[in-house]
């Protein structure tokens, strides 16, 4: 029985409704000595409880697609065969596209949120560099199939999740494809292709989407597989101009990582509440040296940079929670490197999906300036283009006065 699927929900409820009636109605029935009665008495009460944590726990876990399989949660899920040293470009001596094409098979993904807006579809990936299996899931905008864009390719945004995380949030969750069709088919945001591949591959352990030579290699999965599955298999453009990636939370320190670290393979990141030293997740792998924290910290990434790199980065955060990340790497930027800073305030939310939800029509309003080119629509938060400081914006939740995206608290 699938741990986020209607059947185990409903069984849930009907066990917790009986765990409730049980008490009720046996209370003062129960017959024989007293330790006997005494035992079963306790045995509901616990019968009780435990049926109205696994209640709340799947409920919660639904709401926020924390844990996609018992794999998952149980932390007996593994999705690496390989885990070579592939080098400090980490194609290991490969190149993606001398590769021969595969094209895989897709089927309906399930799940809530999976068959709105047309459908969500996923398929299972063996990455020929990384050595990961995992699944990914697309989602096609309207103007995909319509005869009269037959001929036209479309930009691709990567969609990252938090940790613990499923790939199926952004949609389940986010319903990031929801609020964007609309939008998609008015003009009003890019047709973009949303590519959500498999970030927890180890069981128990964030990879902070880094290579770790006899662990994992995160990085390549992301950066490399996973789009040549896509250019392989859809009318996608080709990176770097043509590909962006998101992410919230641990995602968010993913996304602008990948973006800074590989400018020849993505052109626009948005950070949604991250960090960016990977010490940000205590358990990441990114986190357990002092080379891998400083080779996976887009800060140093920036300042190390040679020549500055050519990447936008749409950075969103409360105090504590981004928005000081945020500042630091648009202190730091400098032309071609753009960074736009938005400001959200305390009385927005915490860090949850409420927060990030109102925040997916903005980033894509930005993301189409960066990856389509066309002007934003009437009303729209004009994006920033800046080099260098933070640019205030509105946030998505509307709340924030402008001056507050120019001060640190």
């Amino acid at each position: 029985m699938s741990l986020t699927g209607t059947p185990f929900l409903a069984t849930l409820i009907v066990l917790a409704v009986v765990a409730l009636a049980l008490p009720l109605a046996l209370w003062s029935r129960l017959r024989g000595p007293r330790p006997l009665r005494a035992a079963a008495r306790v045995l509901m009460l616990l019968f009780a409880q435990l049926t109205a944590v696994a209640l709340v726990f799947t409920l919660v876990n639904n709401a926020n697609n924390l844990y996609d399989t018992w794999g998952d949660l149980l932390g007996t899920g593994g999705h690496v065969q390989r885990a070579e040293d592939l080098g400090a470009d980490g194609k290991g001596g490969i190149a993606p596209d001398k590769l021969p094409k595969v094209k895989q098979t897709f089927r309906q993904a399930k799940g809530p949120g999976m068959h709105a807006a047309g459908g969500v579809r996923v398929t299972e990936l063996k990455g020929r560099i990384s050595g990961v299996t995992a699944e990914v899931y697309v989602w096609l905008p309207p103007q995909y199939d319509d005869p009269a864009y037959r001929h036209r390719t479309f930009p691709v945004v990567e969609l990252l999740p938090g940790y613990p995380g499923s790939a199926k949030a952004w949609f389940g969750s986010l319903k990031a494809h929801e609020q964007l069709l609309p939008l998609m088919r008015s003009g009003r945001i890019a047709p973009f292709i949303l590519v959500a591949p498999r970030t927890n591959l180890l069981a128990g352990r964030d990879t902070g989407c880094a290579n770790v030579p006899g662990r994992v290699n995160a990085d390549s999965w992301l950066s490399l597989d996973v789009p040549k599955m896509v250019m392989d298999n859809f009318r996608a453009r080709p990176a770097p101009a043509g590909w962006a990636v998101a992410g919230y939370s641990a995602g968010a320190h993913c996304a602008a990582k990948l973006a800074v670290a590989h400018p020849d393979r993505y052109r626009a990141a948005v950070s949604m509440s991250g960090y960016n030293d990977p010490i940000g997740e205590s358990g990441s792998l990114a986190a357990r040296t002092p080379a891998l924290r400083a080779a996976n910290n887009p800060y140093l990434l920036l300042q190390k940079a040679a020549v500055p790199p050519r990447v936008a980065l749409y950075v969103s955060g409360q105090p504590h929670d981004g928005y000081e990340a945020g500042l630091a790497l648009a202190r730091l930027a400098k032309a071609p490197t753009t960074v736009r800073v938005v400001y959200l305030p305390r009385s927005a939310g915490g860090h949850t999906m409420g927060l990030w939800r109102p925040q997916v029509v903005p980033a894509f309003r930005w993301l189409t300036e960066q990856l389509d080119g066309r002007p934003p629509a009437p009303g729209a938060t004009p994006p920033a283009r800046s080099s260098a400081g933070s640019t205030p914006a509105e946030p998505a939740s509307g709340t924030a006065s402008p001056a507050g995206a120019a001060r640190t608290r």
